[in-house]
């Protein structure tokens, strides 16, 4: 078993200096792109209130993304002095709880995008000056670069969950994702034969340190849903009662639905015998066919248990997204090697909600398991632990100090999420309680 590698120059993971170097450029733009559109199209009231104790105001986060790519490629690439270090600990993650943030002295907005912008700017000629096949790990394959592009998408998708919970009118629009054409002709479950495959990636340039290193794993075979669980099959969950009966949950989730009252997924209510949802500041009935979103692990647990089934492992939904049954190799996508395309996954924003179960039939696996890559961030049942061989690169504060049982796996990506963070190795953690996050999943069962 082998990961999959394609000719030198052939593709954008490669590692040849001059197709890097363009492709962190073209994610740099992309991503300052998307940060505009968020950030551009609220008022500088919106943008300095807290629109819920769980996220940042969204001029801390435009900020921060300034401050970490100064961090990063102005000191640490280029060893430049400082623009602004009384700054820093402002935009500190790990100094300051989101929840406390607006109380801090904060660069105002004009500040905030002056900052921003200057950065860029001299972030953009080291690029352009960069030895992309420096010795330096920092530096070589333009992983600083690929690292706070995917940093600054991250934060992108983090200032949409704000967009979400802020009240008020819509203010971002989206066309509707394309609808399946053979979904009634697709099994509901597909066989993943037992055997062993290689997990993570030693190749991938900008893969981060927790999705390194690529190590063979044994994995028994199991059953799996081809497509996320949709909301109508998880309002049936509901009507029949899922929230009112303790055998189906975890003790702790139990606690979580006593406590808060929950009777169905974040952002559902019932009105007029209708199950309505608020998205993006528009109300409307709950779509049968789209994966269902917001969801805790907990909810997705219980589900699962009441369905008869249960969460797949973090090992087994990358063995269904990656692993070619015929040539034994992990693949980077589900597709093949090929990067992302708007025809083979629902990502970067592009609709603003998930793709009905059964879309994107290019994207499916060799076995048809679909919807692996875009539309919901997919729960497993597996605690946030590191690969054998892991490393903390280039700080342990991205991964190794959330290892632990306190934090679960999310795989896949969401409609949310760009290509240049989403890949088949990409590993995403959160609480199980967390429902603001753009969470759905599928179930498996044993073989």
């Amino acid at each position: 078993m082998t990961e999959s590698t394609a000719p030198t120059g052939s593709a954008p993971h490669g590692t040849d200096p001059e197709p890097l170097r363009e492709r962190a450029l073209a994610a740099l733009l992309t991503a300052r792109k998307r940060t505009a559109l968020l950030t551009d199209s609220v008022d500088d009231r919106e943008l300095t209130a807290q629109h819920s104790p769980l996220m940042s105001p969204l001029v801390w986060d435009l900020a921060h993304i300034g401050n970490q790519e100064e961090l990063w490629l102005l000191r640490g690439v280029a060893g430049q002095s400082a623009m602004r270090p009384e700054i820093d600990g402002l935009y500190d993650a790990f100094e300051h709880p989101r929840a406390t943030r607006p109380s801090l002295p904060l660069l105002a907005p004009v500040e905030a995008r002056s900052y921003a912008a200057e950065v860029r700017g001299r972030a953009l000629d080291v690029l352009d000056g960069a030895e992309l096949d420096d010795a330096r790990p920092l530096v070589r394959s333009g992983f600083a670069f690929g690292m706070i592009a995917q940093h600054e998408q991250q934060h992108d998708e983090t200032m949409l969950i704000t967009h979400q919970l802020r009240s008020g009118p819509a203010v971002l629009t989206a066309p509707v994702p394309p609808a399946p054409t053979d979904a009634a002709d697709l099994a509901a479950e597909v066989l993943v034969p037992g055997g062993p495959f290689t997990m993570g990636t030693s190749t991938e340039p900008w893969a981060l340190d927790n999705e390194r290193p690529a190590h063979v794993r044994e994995v028994p075979g199991f059953f799996i849903d081809t497509a996320p669980v949709t909301c109508g099959a998880y309002r049936e969950f509901v009507e029949d009662g899922g929230y009112t009966e303790r055998r189906w949950w975890a003790p702790e989730g139990w606690a979580m639905v006593r406590e808060h009252e929950l009777a169905a997924p974040l952002f559902w209510h019932r009105d007029a015998g209708q199950w309505l949802r608020r998205r993006f500041g528009v109300t409307e009935v709950v779509p049968r066919d789209e994966p269902v979103l917001h969801v805790s692990w907990y909810e997705a647990d219980a589900f699962a248990r009441w369905a008869g089934r249960r969460l797949p492992s973090e090992a087994e939904w990358e063995k269904a997204a990656r692993h070619d049954p015929v040539s034994g190799r992990s693949r980077r996508y589900p597709w093949g090697d090929e990067d992302p395309t708007p025809e083979r996954a629902n990502l970067g924003q592009r609709h603003l909600r998930p793709a009905p179960a059964g879309a994107y039939a290019a994207g499916r696996s060799p076995l048809g398991v679909g919807q692996l890559i875009g539309d919901v961030w997919e729960w497993t049942s597996s605690d946030f632990l590191p690969h054998p061989g892991f490393a903390a690169f280039p700080y342990r504060e991205y991964s190794e100090v959330f290892f632990g049982p306190a934090h679960k796996v999310l795989r896949g990506g969401s409609f949310a999420v760009d290509p240049v963070a989403c890949r088949g190795t990409f590993r995403n953690w959160d609480l199980p309680v967390r429902r603001q996050i753009f969470s759905g999943f599928r179930t498996a069962r044993d073989a």
